[in-house]
């Protein structure tokens, strides 16, 4: 029988997927890609994109979409054999790619590409591709003498390594930590449904006999923090999030563990080398490496555009805490506001002020709802149709959980598929994301000989729970409605490309401070009373939901945004400041610099043994190294492309026409162009930032 990991034939096999077929397939395609490789190179023949750029397109896109699969899997259905088979096969996808990178004839072949006739006769899309080429070898060490070629190698391999490990530890860490409530007493204030799992969770557990056990998995998490009467159960949750994959023991941080899960070491360790990357490649430091493929172009108007932003958001965010300490003193009996009491007394605030909770508003957004609603939407915007399919042969899922899903066009021809995976579980990395399975492209020379894009959408949400004796649906807060929202963005920009070039087809090739466009414009929909009248109804009474809640929840919409705002940028000033002028090799520690940006730009200040760069996967683990400050530059230009759908929608912004445009301008390019000539084209100008402004509640004098 073949292996699954080698049936390119059509969607990828999960249920035959076995780990010992991970090594073989990684090891044949490997030897097939580098025969590929030798057999262009050595072509006496001046390239061209036909014997030259196709072939290795072909012979990279099998290995990638072979090795996708298996990293999706180490994603999601991570266990000790599986991490093992992936960990030993990852340095030798890393050492292939980084070759690539390096490798002298085919740099040479790709400029000899650039400056012949043909090229003055590809597409635009092509000619972006053999640009992007040069550019990546370039980044890649293409130009690096023989021997500084071998340490850079180096460098990329230890990279990956560390980066795997770093979500490792992560994911050991927080499954790790457990609370088990013994006492029904101390459970007052949390809802019931969050109750109801923890319930399942002790009783799922063999070594308890009974009481409630909640973990660090966000579902678990967050209603304590957010509703739990009890305190001092805030407190231990709280530290023992904010203490994961740290050096501190998360029952008492006072005290330090035997460092198995630590990631400070490997941080140190990663910025060390990005230093020593960027000096090799001639920059001066990692961050600007990382700008080279993005819209910001230095890293001093990255801190200018966040140092502008903080200047405009800190005034409302001071008066964000003020408030919030003056009503937990008077209403709370909370005279020291502590970092464990910030959700609760922000959620009690929000319930005085505006008559409404989200555990109330969650009883409205039933996921057998919420997805139906959220197709309807996009259906109408883009004309298109979102059909679930049921599990087959010919589609395969991971988990029983998973959905899968077909998108049609207006003549009914399939155009791209999603796999959906909704809940948490031990063996899923948390958070949320979209990546791609299978990226449109054209296989052939017939008109329907184009590749249909898959797309992986994953969430973690609670899963459905029985009450009662009755199985409910999976309830999501509204802020979980905007997650999925944003995730499915990020789905529709890969899914609905036009594109039939590999390279800058869907997401491919376009600047990771752009890529979030997609994602947070759609999340602005979950704030239009005409979209959420289709995807709402109370989980017991059947009702949508009623004009009067959704007017406090509008009023509510910027309930402390300069809080929230504050803290990206916190984030972002932290991470560009890293990877740009923080030395690791000298005598302030990462931990340090962290607490100096809190202290330059926070209102709020957490706790000294708060260790949230060990848990910072997004720059660690995650592809955003010098990159987190895009959800804010990207934000800008998802709002200001919002508005023109406010202009256009005369009182209804699901409006086709603008939608059609939006297609056609943004999701339809992928990278084929600069993503600056993408928003122009579209909004018929340069971005201004006073949407993102307005859209935050937050004033523009």
């Amino acid at each position: 029988m073949i292996n699954p990991l080698l049936d390119f034939s059509g969607l990828p096999r999960f249920e035959e997927i076995k780990n010992g077929d991970i090594t073989p397939a990684v090891e044949k395609l490997l030897d097939e890609s580098r025969a590929v490789i030798d057999k262009i190179c050595s072509d006496a023949m001046a390239p061209t994109w036909q014997s030259f750029v196709e072939p290795m397109a072909d012979t990279t896109e099998r290995l990638s979409r072979a090795w996708g699969q298996v990293s999706h899997l180490n994603a999601v259905m991570n266990g000790s054999e599986l991490r093992e088979v992936y960990n030993a096969n990852l340095p030798k996808i890393t050492q292939f790619y980084a070759e690539l990178g390096q490798d002298q004839q085919l740099f040479e072949k790709f400029k000899q590409l650039r400056n012949s006739q043909e090229f003055e006769q590809l597409s635009s899309e092509r000619k972006q591709i053999v640009e992007n080429e040069l550019r990546d070898f370039r980044l890649g060490g293409a130009e690096l003498p023989e021997e500084r070629k071998v340490r850079f190698l180096e460098i990329q391999e230890a990279l990956s390594a560390l980066s795997s490990k770093f979500g490792d530890n992560l994911l050991d860490s927080t499954n790790k930590f457990s609370l088990v409530v013994e006492n029904a007493g101390e459970l007052a204030g949390i809802p019931e449904d969050a109750i109801q799992a923890a319930k399942e969770a002790a009783n799922n557990d063999p070594t308890l006999d009974d009481g409630w056990k909640f973990t660090l998995q966000m579902p678990s998490y967050l209603p304590v923090l957010q509703y739990a009467d009890n305190r001092a159960l805030r407190e231990k949750m709280y530290r023992a999030f904010t203490t994961r994959a740290s050096e501190l023991n998360c029952e008492d941080p006072s005290q330090v563990n035997d460092g198995e899960w630590d990631n400070a070491p490997l941080i140190n360790s990663m910025l060390k080398l990005c230093e020593e990357e960027a000096h090799m490649l001639g920059f001066s430091c990692y961050a600007e490496v990382s700008l080279a493929t993005k819209m910001a172009s230095t890293p001093k108007q990255v801190l200018a555009f966040l140092d502008e932003l903080a200047a405009k958001a800190r005034p409302h965010a001071e008066r964000d805490f003020k408030e919030l300490q003056v009503f937990s003193a008077e209403k709370l009996n909370l005279e020291s506001l502590e970092a464990w009491d910030l959700a609760y007394a922000s959620e009690k605030l929000r319930e005085a002020r505006y008559a409404f909770s989200d555990q109330e508003v969650k009883q409205y957004f039933p996921e057998t709802k919420v997805l139906p609603g959220m197709f309807k939407l996009v259906e109408n915007l883009y004309r298109i149709k979102i059909v679930q399919v049921d599990a087959s042969d010919k589609v395969q899922c991971w988990h029983p959980d998973v959905k899968f899903f077909d998108i049609s066009d207006s003549t009914g021809k399939i155009i791209g598929q999603f796999y959906l995976d909704l809940y948490a579980r031990s063996t899923k990395r948390g958070g949320a994301w979209m990546d791609s399975a299978i990226t449109r492209r054209r296989i052939g020379p017939e008109a329907n000989a184009i590749q249909i894009p898959v797309a992986y959408l994953n969430c973690n949400f609670s899963a459905p729970v029985s009450i009662d004796g009755r199985l409910r649906p999976a309830l999501f807060t509204h802020n979980e409605v905007n997650v999925l929202f944003h995730e499915f963005g990020h789905g529709l920009h890969h899914l609905l490309t036009q594109i039939e070039d590999l390279g800058v087809s869907g997401i491919n090739g376009v600047e990771w401070d752009a890529v979030e466009l997609p994602s947070q414009f759609m999340e602005n929909f979950c704030w239009e009373w005409d979209v959420l009248t289709d995807m709402t109804q109370h989980i017991d009474s059947g009702e949508s939901l009623p004009r009067v809640l959704f007017d406090k929840m509008l009023a509510a919409k910027n309930f402390q945004s300069g809080l929230q705002t504050l803290r990206q940028i916190e984030f972002a000033l932290f991470d560009m400041h890293l990877y740009y002028d923080f030395d690791p090799a000298g005598d302030k520690t990462v931990l340090q610099l962290m607490n100096e940006i809190r202290q330059q730009v926070a209102v709020v200040i957490p706790p000294a043994y708060n260790r949230f760069a060990n848990s910072f996967a997004h720059i660690f683990a995650g592809g955003y190294a010098a990159g987190y400050y895009s959800y804010k530059w990207a934000e800008v230009l998802s709002a200001d492309a919002y508005s023109m759908f406010e202009e256009k929608g005369a009182g209804n912004v699901v409006n086709a026409e603008t939608g059609s445009r939006f297609w056609k301008e943004i999701l339809s390019v992928g990278g084929s162009r600069p993503a600056l000539e993408s928003f122009i084209a579209f909004r018929g100008r340069e971005p201004s930032i006073d949407a993102l402004l307005r859209h935050n509640g937050i004033s523009t004098t």
